[in-house]
């Protein structure tokens, strides 16, 4: 009897010590908002200089808000793996943390947002290793249950030297900065956050790729409703065939493989020797055009490389390389006066934005005005005529960047009062200042609002606005 009684009071405790599962989180109807974990990192969700929120999935998630028709509260969690716990624990609708959909976690994972490449990350490397064995006795840092970590340690087994750090916070790009200052000696990052980081740190480079394709994804909790796991799906399949999720991937990460290790660093030193004697022209040239001084330049720099005595075999003169026709219109009297020509530059710039048609927003707006800086708004406008023939939206950058190289084709030529332009040049001209503004704003504060990079467009044809709001980690 004893016996008994002792067996059922081990019954209890053992039942009363199981954990009892988490409350149910209310749908986002009910609760009137979209609750997202995520965590910080440059294409999930970052804060702009200018205190705005932005990154590639935040701008999407935003979209699905106004899908749904409810705001979208983000909890910026330490971790992926965090952000993956807040779901499974019902604090939040759906994770959104630059997760790589891994079918053993116990969640629902969305259809992909995007697919991603992994690559080891060395610095001040000559040449790409041969094999693995090269990884013998290096410390290569890597993300804690990432599918490259699981990689590195299948390698090990066959490498045992190896020799594996993961961060405690952070993510590929805190990686990558240590490798940058020799902390580790490699780390694994997907291709695009090492394109992002080698713009900063031209010592980066790759040294070997680990042969992974894997697909980012959004998680949701094992027991969503059906319903809410068919809208999130049948938002991304939308965006995929209405050309949204391409536009903004090419808005976040569509220039970074533009410039090459000498490019940047050129740049950087640049920036310490001769931006110093023309910072101040640039912020007198954003206080009278509005232009944030930063992206004029970052034109500058494109047109002359900041030498105020540039001058190209087409006669283009002075710091922001003007014809003699434009400096005339606008009453420079000496080109090559630093001073005037980027007052002038800065001034050509804005007027180029302001005439371009009222439905092309930021930042396709900003960066079409860039590309019609190097064309002229005529070739410009006749690029967007031949877009429009061909069916292409000609009010964004990124179907732009395929029509502007066929004005150069005869075919095309023939239909512009204009006649022929070299448009692949100014792609390449528009990418490249795109890089320059991304790297100048790195490392010079603004004094204005970004270029909109924060604020997304609202697809024509979705539900009703999102807003963002933010909290700490829960």
């Amino acid at each position: 009897m004893k016996r008994r009684l002792a067996l059922l009071l081990i019954a209890l405790l053992l039942t009363g010590c199981e954990r009892a599962p988490p409350p149910r989180l209310l749908g986002y109807e009910e609760l009137g908002e979209l609750r997202v974990a995520t965590r910080r990192d440059a294409l999930s969700y970052r804060i702009a200089d200018d205190g705005e929120e932005t990154g590639f999935e935040h701008d999407l998630l935003l979209e699905l808000g106004r899908y749904l028709g409810v705001p979208v509260k983000f909890s910026i969690m330490p971790g992926s793996l965090d952000s993956i716990m807040s779901v499974t624990r019902n604090n939040a609708h759906l994770a959104a943390a630059g997760l790589v959909r891994n079918d053993r976690q116990q969640v629902i994972w969305s259809m992909p947002i995007r697919e991603v490449e992994y690559v080891l990350v060395g610095r001040n490397t000559p040449r790409r290793m041969a094999g693995e064995a090269e990884l013998a006795n290096r410390r290569i840092g890597v993300r804690r249950g990432s599918v490259p970590a699981e990689a590195l340690e299948e390698i090990r087994k066959r490498v045992p030297s190896i020799k594996l750090t993961y961060p405690i916070g952070g993510g590929e790009a805190e990686l990558l900065e240590r490798v940058a200052r020799g902390e580790i000696d490699l780390a694994a990052s997907d291709k695009v956050n090492f394109n992002l980081a080698s713009n900063f740190h031209p010592e980066l480079a790759i040294v070997m790729p680990l042969k992974i394709k894997a697909e980012i994804a959004w998680a949701m909790p094992k027991g969503a409703d059906p319903r809410f796991v068919d809208e999130v799906n049948a938002f991304i399949a939308r965006i995929r065939k209405n050309g949204l999720l391409a536009r903004l991937a090419d808005r976040h990460f569509g220039h970074v493989e533009r410039l090459d290790e000498d490019d940047v660093t050129a740049l950087l030193q640049r920036i310490q020797t001769r931006l110093p004697r023309y910072k101040k022209y640039f912020m007198e040239a954003e206080q009278i055009t509005g232009v944030d001084w930063r992206l004029i330049a970052s034109i500058a720099y494109q047109e002359s490389q900041w030498d105020p005595l540039a001058t190209s075999y087409t006669g283009v003169r002075g710091m922001m390389m003007l014809t003699a026709e434009t400096a005339d219109r606008l009453r420079i009297s000496n080109r090559l006066d630093a001073r005037e020509s980027i007052k002038g530059g800065a001034r050509y710039f804005a007027m180029l934005r302001d005439q371009l048609a009222p439905e092309v927003g930021e930042p396709d707006r900003t960066w079409m005005a860039v590309a019609a800086y190097n064309l002229g708004m005529g070739h410009m406008n006749g690029a967007r005529a031949i877009a429009r023939r061909l069916g292409k939206d000609n009010t964004a950058w990124l179907p732009m960047k395929s029509v502007l190289p066929l004005m150069s084709r005869p075919a095309y030529a023939a239909q512009l009062k204009a006649g022929p332009a070299r448009g692949g040049e100014a792609v390449i001209m528009t990418e490249n200042v795109r890089n320059y503004f991304d790297i100048l704003s790195r490392f010079e504060p603004g004094h204005r609002k970004s270029l909109g990079f924060a604020n997304v467009d609202s697809e024509p044809g979705l539900k009703a606005q999102g807003t963002s709001t933010s909290s700490p980690p829960m």
